[in-house]
């Protein structure tokens, strides 16, 4: 479903991703972390068709990532990082447009949206109510997700989605993700929260100033390196052992 041959992107003199390679079958919920800067949002845009990468090539859905880029669109749905939206919009307005780019029906649009709204426990009065520019960032995390799976995409990128989520919609987006791959769906999972990647994913990658460092189950992974928690494998793998020392320097200053 996804193919990454030796992807890159340079940004001038500064390699924001670096030869990446690696496949992603149907029906995998795949962890992709890293430190920040390493590369995972570039990864993301690059793979959705919003930036041109340097060199190298990927293909979606068997769809050439360069030739092909509007059928790309068509069969990925992506959470950004940000959640922006257009805040002069409702979210039914907002929601009702996304769906008019993909080709749906005024009618079977509406239909999806309310059940993705019931699903997040939103009522149908605040999408037509208020405008997007006056929802809290949960509620616009909220239709934002909502906005990349109306058009049922086989490929579905997430970056930092539970940012700003209530535990009761987390606890909701986890399951929805899990159902999502048991369809079939493949699902890029991007996410500093790493307790949550380690009950979820299927599969974890690690990168690092746009390199692959590891690949594979998450409990496999743990149980090679010996380190016990993926939070600590992903510390000891990408420097994160300096700034644990550097913290308890800080905090002896306190002391004295």
């Amino acid at each position: 479903m996804i193919s990454l041959d030796r992807l890159t992107k340079h940004f001038g003199a500064q390699v924001a991703v670096d030869a990446l390679s690696l496949e992603v079958p149907a029906g995998q919920i795949v962890g992709f972390l890293g430190p920040n800067g390493a590369g995972k949002s570039t990864t993301l845009r690059m793979l959705t068709g919003m930036i041109e990468p340097t060199s190298g090539n990927a293909t979606i859905c068997g769809f050439d990532l360069a030739r092909d880029t509007i059928e790309v669109k068509r069969h990925v749905g992506f959470v950004p990082e940000s959640g922006a939206v257009f805040e002069s919009l409702t979210g039914l307005e907002y929601l009702t447009m996304v769906a008019q780019l993909y080709g749906i029906a005024r009618a079977p649009a509406v239909e999806r949206i309310r059940q993705f709204i019931a699903f997040f426990d939103l009522s149908f009065e605040t999408l037509t109510d208020k405008l997007l520019g006056a929802y809290s960032k949960g509620m616009r995390r909220k239709v934002v997700i909502t906005s990349a799976l109306l058009h049922n995409p086989p490929v579905v990128f997430f970056d930092e989605p539970l940012d700003g989520l209530d535990a009761n919609a987390a606890v909701g987006f986890k399951a929805l993700i899990q159902s999502l791959a048991r369809e079939g769906k493949t699902i890029v999972y991007s996410s500093h929260i790493l307790d949550v990647v380690e009950r979820v994913c299927d599969r974890v990658i690690i990168i690092d100033r746009g390199r692959l460092l590891v690949d594979g189950a998450p409990d496999e992974l743990v149980a090679a390196a010996g380190s016990g928690t993926l939070e600590k494998l992903f510390t000891q793998l990408t420097g994160g052992q300096e700034l644990e020392r550097r913290a308890e320097d800080f905090a002896r200053t306190f002391r004295t």
